[in-house]
């Protein structure tokens, strides 16, 4: 009895304590200095966003590589949970369409940015990005794209469900908070799960065209997720798998179909 009783004390403080850090476990937040755009990848400049509570945002924003004539295409970058500008910009710089502009935002206490790492403020920034892309004189407001890998693809679902957009793009896509809770901590109730992070809700509203990539091989967000998301879609979707990638190899192993998928997908 001592031991059941045991065993059932400490599955109670794994839940509670669970219940109190699912915010950290999602958002661990990285810190990072934001590189000049212009040092990293040789063009660009620094942009400074503010919430509703004067945080500060900051992010980059990327004319066209190859200029087409005015207005250009856009594309809104959102990164994974664990990423920065700082960590990924060499992907940026590698696999960005280039015939269109590209804006990417630390979100809130990411980065260099201020403030506390919620799925309200990444909404928030999310908006905010958006709003300060389609301001640009030289971008066709009617076409911008938006993309979102693995926790980024919340905010890219967000933004196209509540904004105008010509298309959208999803790495690694998972179904919901509630979904990944249910698969890697499956001992635990699911209504311990504050978060929503409901791709598959906000899909369901978004009727513009989605291409969804998404590696065999990925073990945090199983494939069945990406198909699930993609079979959620109230609009055409192509999905793409990516033989043999797991969660954070999928650029090394898309490698240049991935990059010409992207860019023919940003017309």
């Amino acid at each position: 009895m001592a031991i059941v009783l045991g065993l059932a004390g400490v599955y109670i403080v794994l839940s509670v304590v669970l219940w109190a850090l699912q915010e950290k476990i999602t958002f661990p937040a990285p810190r990072a200095a934001l590189p000049d755009p212009v040092q990293a990848v040789g063009y660009g400049e620094r942009i400074e966003l503010t919430m509703h509570d004067r945080t500060k945002l900051f992010g980059w924003y990327l004319p066209p590589l190859l200029r087409p004539s005015p207005p250009s295409p856009a594309l809104l970058w959102f990164y994974g949970n664990g990423e920065t500008i700082g960590a990924i910009w060499p992907t940026i710089r590698d696999f960005r369409p280039p015939h269109a502009a590209l804006l990417v935002v630390d979100y809130p206490g990411y980065g260099a940015s201020g403030g506390r790492a919620t799925e309200a403020g990444m909404y928030e920034a999310a908006d905010l990005a958006y709003n300060a892309l389609i301001s640009r004189p030289d971008l066709d407001r009617h076409r911008v794209y938006v993309y979102g890998r693995s926790l980024g693809s919340a905010a890219a679902t967000h933004t196209a469900a509540t904004h105008e957009v010509a298309g959208l793009i999803l790495e690694s896509p998972f179904t919901s908070a509630r979904g990944m809770a249910a698969q890697h901590y499956r001992i635990f109730p699911r209504f311990l799960v504050r978060l929503q992070l409901d791709n598959v809700g906000a899909i369901r509203r978004i009727h513009c065209p989605t291409l969804i990539f998404h590696g065999t091989a990925d073990m945090l967000v199983p494939i069945k997720m990406g198909r699930d998301v993609a079979a959620a879609a109230g609009g055409p979707v192509e999905f793409v798998m990516i033989e043999g990638a797991g969660h954070n190899d999928t650029y090394d192993m898309g490698g240049n179909a991935y990059k010409a998928k992207l860019a023919a997908f940003v017309k």
